[in-house]
């Protein structure tokens, strides 16, 4: 699968933090509150912002195992998180070939975020199965679900966010992406394997002083516009001028759709 630098997972922390579904977090956390113990993965678990978020709202015995592809990301992941109640376990696997090796364990949850929409509906239909299998509780945050809102407008926001989630579709390492209908699409195969779903919306919400995460965004998406070749070079430019003057003037505000959900099997093992 694909991997993302550490600057990038560094910025976005903050905003995924405020984003998660503070409905769908709570149930995550009443699930677990009774044990005295408990035993986590996390899939694809980048710099380990997932894991700072939760380990406030769980048991104070943890022990994590963080699985991704990149070594550098789970350094940082394991970096500074340690404490006598607190065990991390990084396991560097591609979970595209073999997520199910990090699920030998018996575990509590399975957490997975800003994953759904870079998967494919074939590994969806794996992992589902899988974990249904196990009886295991999924808690799944962030992902991106197609939804781009910016102010000011501009007459070719629409344009270029199609350009963008046409993108999302694309091969991310796992075959065809379902992208922004990735949450749903969980969503829906839970429930068709009898598990409960919690869900919620999660949105980034990004204001006028958060300058350097809209730039970083403005220039991810021109260049998802330019490989999709639905608007021309020039388009693209003009709209990123447009948008990026108001970024510099302090006028310009976004707001990026994300679900959150939080999967529970009928019978827990």
């Amino acid at each position: 699968m694909s991997s993302f630098s550490v600057e990038w997972l560094n910025l976005r922390e903050s905003y995924d933090r405020r984003a998660r579904n503070p409905q769908v977090l709570a149930a995550v956390a009443s699930l677990l509150q009774s044990k005295s113990a408990i035993r986590l993965v996390d899939l694809a678990c980048g710099a380990g912002s997932t894991l700072r978020t939760l380990t406030p709202h769980l048991p104070a015995r943890q022990h994590w195992d963080l699985v991704d592809n990149d070594p550098r990301l789970l350094d940082v992941a394991c970096r500074g998180n340690v404490s006598d109640n607190i065990s991390l376990h990084a396991i560097q696997l591609d979970i595209n070939e073999n997520f199910e090796a990090a699920l030998r364990q018996p575990s509590d949850l399975i957490t997975i975020s800003a994953l759904l929409d870079l998967v494919s509906e074939a590994w969806l239909e794996r992992f589902a199965r899988h974990a249904a299998s196990r009886a295991l509780p999924v808690y799944a945050a962030l992902s991106y679900d197609g939804r781009i809102e910016l102010s000011p407008s501009d007459p070719a926001d629409a344009a270029v966010t199609a350009a963008v989630n046409a993108h999302q579709h694309t091969d991310k390492g796992f075959g065809p992406a379902l992208g922004p209908s990735g949450g749903i699409a969980a969503i829906s195969r839970f429930e068709a394997l009898a598990y409960s779903v919690l869900r919620g919306n999660s949105d980034w919400v990004i204001g006028t002083a958060d300058q350097e995460i809209q730039i970083d965004l403005l220039n991810g998406w021109g260049a998802a516009a330019r490989e999709v070749g639905s608007l021309s070079g020039q388009d693209i430019d003009n709209w990123l001028d447009r948008r990026r003057t108001a970024v510099a003037r302090r006028a310009s505000t976004m707001r990026v759709g994300h679900v959150d959900f939080f999967a529970t099997p009928s019978t827990m093992r």
